[in-house]
């Protein structure tokens, strides 16, 4: 069964390469669909499903398309911290999480905030779960996805 969670991590693990690496998505996409098809899998896990790997492609893309736009919000709801000096795998998911805020109309804005959370319960440093909570509920104030001062 396709799991939108699994789909997210797999986006998270390409924007990652991407940004780590100043590469382009596309190729980082590449690279994680590669690494994933050799017939074992992502560290020992199963191969993508179809449907994970269309939404965790629509992620990224997504993210890439409108990054400028993205980070633009995310500094305005990060207070002392500049995008620059942010730890990159929460940058990530803040952009991850920025991106279905602002153009998935079909995630519930509480499913976004929630897989951020838990991607930084899984991927992030001890205190970014608390850190990618914050701006992301700030930035679902901020574009109008849940009620309360932007």
């Amino acid at each position: 069964m396709a799991s939108r969670r699994q789909a997210r991590e797999f986006a998270l693990q390409a924007l990652f390469e991407a940004d780590l690496r100043g590469a382009d998505v596309e190729g980082a996409l590449r690279d994680l669909w590669a690494a994933a098809m050799d017939g074992e899998g992502i560290e020992g896990g199963k191969a993508p499903e179809p449907d994970e790997i269309q939404f965790a492609e629509r992620l990224c893309r997504g993210v890439k398309e409108r990054q400028d736009e993205i980070d633009v919000l995310i500094e305005r709801c990060s207070t002392n911290w500049r995008l620059p000096r942010m730890p990159v795998v929460d940058r990530n998911i803040l952009r991850l999480a920025g991106f279905e805020l602002l153009a998935c109309e079909d995630i519930p804005p509480n499913v976004s905030i929630n897989e951020a959370i838990e991607l930084a319960k899984r991927f992030g440093a001890q205190d970014s779960r608390a850190f990618v909570n914050g701006i992301v509920d700030r930035l679902a104030r901020q574009v109008g996805r849940i009620p309360g001062k932007g």
